[in-house]
């Protein structure tokens, strides 16, 4: 019955964000072509979600590595959609890449418009990949950041797996770092019949980034497997540390 109140809560709170976030997109449309504003809402919105339940806790480690005057394509590992809203901690102005099949959700999709996210076609691989470039070029060269999950979908055992190269490609391409960030806890906000765990704990770590002189001059695979293994060490650890 909790949960159910809280759904409903919800569906009236994001209904409300995505008017303020459609007025803020026309109104400030001519001078903030990062979005910015847009993306002040969400986090705002994200905040209001996390916050409300007394016993759900959010511990985030590594901000020193964020600076907020750059520009970084982002590599997450991806459990759930819980995924999307922790990451809105991280003091970065971004975009996320997703398939276009969540485009087509009904209000959650709209929303994805508004943020201005990038949509792929994940069954054409080549067009997708273009699609990735275009776009995430274009983003940071507005001065925002491109959220990715490198390993192109969930995990279903909550461990790290193989990486796709569409960050990693991105990055070179554009010029710019590769900030790593590891999420524990996110899987267990939801339970499998749906309903909130309401103890519940997320702790998300910023790695230290990525040189874009180291992601220039290194092999594409060995940079990817280092970034990987960097990450499974932290998720371990932090694991370990519960």
């Amino acid at each position: 019955m909790l949960s159910a109140i809280y759904y409903l809560f919800l569906v009236l709170l994001c209904t409300f964000f995505m008017i303020l976030s459609a007025v803020a997109l026309v109104v400030c449309m001519p001078f903030d072509k990062s979005r910015r504003a847009v993306h002040e809402l969400s986090r705002v919105l994200v905040r209001t979600f996390f916050l409300i339940p007394p016993l759900w806790r959010q511990r985030v480690e590594g901000l020193e590595h964020v600076d907020r005057n750059k520009s970084y394509v982002i590599v997450l590992n991806h459990n759930t959609v819980i995924d999307i809203p922790a990451l809105y901690y991280v003091p970065l102005n971004f975009r996320w890449v997703s398939k276009r099949e969540v485009f087509r959700v009904p209000f959650f999709g709209q929303y994805l418009v508004l943020h201005g996210d990038i949509c792929i076609d994940r069954g054409r691989a080549s067009e997708a990949l273009e699609q990735l470039l275009r776009e995430g070029k274009k983003w940071i060269a507005r001065g925002a950041s491109v959220a990715i999950f490198p390993e192109g979908t969930r995990s279903k055992d909550g461990e790290i797996h193989r990486f796709k190269a569409g960050a990693f490609t991105l990055a070179r391409e554009a010029g710019v770092e590769i900030l790593p960030v590891v999420l524990d806890g996110t899987k267990t906000l939801i339970r499998k019949n749906g309903l909130f765990n309401w103890r519940n704990r997320i702790t998300l770590r910023v790695l230290p980034p990525v040189p874009a002189e180291r992601i220039a001059s290194e092999d594409p695979h060995a940079l990817m497997q280092s970034v990987h293994d960097d990450m499974s060490a932290a998720l371990a650890e932090m694991r370990n540390n519960r």
